[in-house]
Order: structure tokens, then sequence, then C-alpha cells
């Protein structure tokens, strides 16, 4: 069965909502990166990470196998989750809906240079606080980038990963 747009907008909010941190510290990026690289080395995913605090780097890895170009793409999504508190996946999947329809990076107000609506930015937020920081990956398909964020967050807050 195929999956609606909507349906996925929908998903991506909720996964949102649901992994938020009780606080975040450069210690919990630390740890939260390593589980990541080793998620990633555990599937075979060649992979760049970086999580951030504010405009702060907590921590940054690039898997054998990436280039700068990963690096490139991070710092586009991040700058899209930074301007609308929100996965950059979500937020690409947002803008077809917009009438005309159009890709984020097609946005006339938008440098696509410096943003992208592909999957693997995502918000680090502090229920309560708000968001805090950034998670981003690259190097999978965007919708896999997005992913991976989502199974490693949830593994690392010990979140049901079944839980709406």
């Amino acid at each position: 069965m195929m999956t609606s747009t909507a349906e996925i907008i929908a998903r991506a909010e909720a996964d949102e909502q649901r992994l938020q941190f009780r606080s975040f510290t450069p210690d919990d990026a630390f740890r939260l990166g390593m589980l990541m690289r080793e998620l990633a080395q555990s599937r075979g995913n060649t992979i760049t990470i970086d999580i951030a605090l504010g405009e702060q780097r907590l921590f940054h890895t690039a898997l054998p196998g990436t280039s700068a170009h990963n690096a490139k793409w991070i710092e586009r999504k991040k700058r899209t989750v930074r301007e609308w508190a929100a996965s950059s996946y979500a937020v690409g999947l947002r803008f077809p809906i917009l009438d005309p329809p159009f890709a984020l990076e097609d946005a006339p107000w938008m440098d696509p240079m410096l943003y992208s609506g592909s999957g693997g930015g995502f918000p680090v937020v502090v229920t309560g606080v708000g968001m805090v920081g950034t998670i981003a990956i690259s190097g999978l398909r965007h919708d896999l980038d997005h992913a991976f964020i989502v199974d490693a967050l949830t593994l690392f807050l010990g979140v049901d990963p079944d839980a709406p």
C-alpha cells in the first residue's frame, strides 16, 4: 500500500514530538554520536554524522568512503532545521503542498547552496525548552538519512519505536 505525502509528513512530525530530550549536554552529544557511528558501522552505512548545540559543533565523524561533499550537505540540512525548527525531511515534504508546488531549493527566497529539503537533518529538542541544536547525517538516500536518525534517537532515548 502506498503512503501519502500527508501521512509521511504526519509521521515525521510525530517522530519530532516523541524524540525529545530531558536535557542535552556535550556528553549526551558524544554518547549519541558514538552510538550513531557504531550503528552505521554495524549496518555497513557510509555516512558523515554531525551533532551541534546551537551553532557549536559537539560531535562530527566521517566514516570511510565519505567525502567533503557529505559535510556540505550536512551544513545545508542543519540550516534548514534551524530555519524551521523541524526536520529537513518534513520541511522538504511540505513545500510541494504550496501553490504553485515547488521544491524547497526552488523557492525564490532560499539559496539552494545554503538550504536543503532533503532528509537527514533533525532538531535536538529539550522538552519544556524547545530546539537547542541539530543532528545531521549525509551518505544514504535522503529518506534513509532521516530514518537512520530516527532509529538512533529511538535507541538512545529508549523510546518505543511504535509509539505515536
